[in-house]
């Protein structure tokens, strides 16, 4: 496959976001080859997640435009650059936004998975290599994202940010996993561990915690409890094994008290992926003196303060945060797109839309509007 390519810019089409908050334009793109430690793939399959379109809104941040964004994918290697052992054209991979340099405190520690290298930063829209883009159009610099850009054809990343994985996992499922689903899932596998028919609660139904519902049904949880404002979530996330349902809107007392009352005292574990920090006290508060576990997965506002009463904690209540479930890029991805060739793992559910590449902006319009879970992009149509 590199015979013809490798080494040589490659044109190509991209979905470029010119400025915040307008439908992307698919453009022709010269990409440019990988440097050292460096690796070009072609993207097969991309999907949206929230997290693109948060940037591409510009909401609060610092907006860099011209921009490629994406970053939930799977794909083929292209070409390799200078020092890149583990990886070679042909090789079935994600792209991920995060990454795992294999060197730092963070990689070699066993109880981390933040990178020091390659950690996400959404500023940054340039390759670490030489602080310059590998993507342009007439000679103009279009930036990347989170490292992976995965809505251009062709697409360079980092070395430490591709997890190889089994060239027989069909790449328009897994490519899910690359971000969203593996947050949720091992939030609640690695992070929350809950035990054979223990209570979880759920905050938040949305892609993330649907996944992590998934990881409480493989679990083996007996009651999983979903909490989510829109009841129109209810009837989807029956089929991620969640029994019971909770809309705060219904209540005049606070959802933690509600779920006490349900479960005899507090759930066994909670995970929350809404990123509301009223519902990250509420997601601490609702668990079982002497053993709850909860686990906070969304994003806060940066102005936000976490407010609880120390009893809560001297009471042997725990809380945990996490990154991307916790899995670390490289060493972890494999197994987790083993679980979904053994059956263990369903990723065909999170899969609501499908749309060509041509069509990428369809894909926008279905998450404003709050439609189906993930929408993927095929990116050869």
């Amino acid at each position: 496959m590199s015979s013809t390519t490798a080494g040589q810019v490659i044109r190509c089409k991209a979905a470029v976001a010119w400025e915040a908050g307008k439908p992307l334009v698919i453009e022709e793109v010269e990409v440019a080859p990988p440097q050292a430690m460096e690796v070009r793939l072609k993207i097969l399959f991309t999907s949206l997640c929230h997290t693109d379109v948060y940037f591409w809104e510009a909401k609060g941040q610092t907006p860099l435009f011209p921009r490629i964004f994406g970053h939930e994918a799977g794909g083929i290697v292209e070409s390799v650059g200078e020092g890149v052992t583990d990886l070679k054209p042909g090789d079935h991979v994600l792209p991920v936004f995060t990454g795992e340099c294999k060197e730092c405190r963070h990689c070699k520690s066993e109880e981390s998975n933040m990178c020091d290298l390659l950690r996400i930063n959404t500023d940054r829209g340039v390759m670490l290599n030489d602080g310059k883009s590998r993507f342009s159009i007439n000679g103009q610099p279009i930036y990347h994202f989170v490292g992976t850009s995965t809505f251009s054809e062709y697409t360079v990343l980092h070395v430490g940010s591709v997890a190889k994985i089994n060239p027989a996992a069909p790449l328009d499922k897994v490519c899910v996993l690359s971000c969203g689903i593996s947050t949720g899932l091992g939030a609640t596998l690695n992070v929350a561990k809950p035990k054979k028919g223990s209570t979880v609660a759920v905050f938040g139904l949305g892609a993330v915690g649907l996944a992590a519902a998934e990881g409480a049904r493989i679990a083996g949880a007996s009651r999983i409890i979903g909490v989510d404002l829109n009841a129109k979530r209810f009837d989807e996330a029956i089929k991620f094994g969640v029994t019971e349902f909770v809309n705060p809107k219904d209540h005049d007392k606070p959802v933690h008290e509600v779920l006490a009352e349900m479960t005899n005292g507090g759930v066994d574990r909670s995970i929350e992926c809404t990123g509301s920090i009223n519902a990250m006290i509420s997601a601490f508060e609702c668990v079982h003196d002497g053993w709850g576990v909860a686990v906070l997965v969304g994003v806060p506002n940066k102005d936000d303060a976490f407010k609880t009463h120390p009893m809560n904690l001297l009471n042997e209540r725990t809380i945990k945060g996490t990154f991307f479930g916790n899995y670390k890029p490289r060493s972890d991805l494999p197994s987790v797109v083993e679980k979904y060739m053994n059956k263990e793992l369903e990723l065909e559910k999170f899969i609501t839309h499908e749309v060509s590449f041509s069509e990428i902006n369809k894909a926008f319009e279905y998450m404003l509007r709050g439609e189906g879970l993930r929408c993927i992009i095929r990116m050869d149509a």
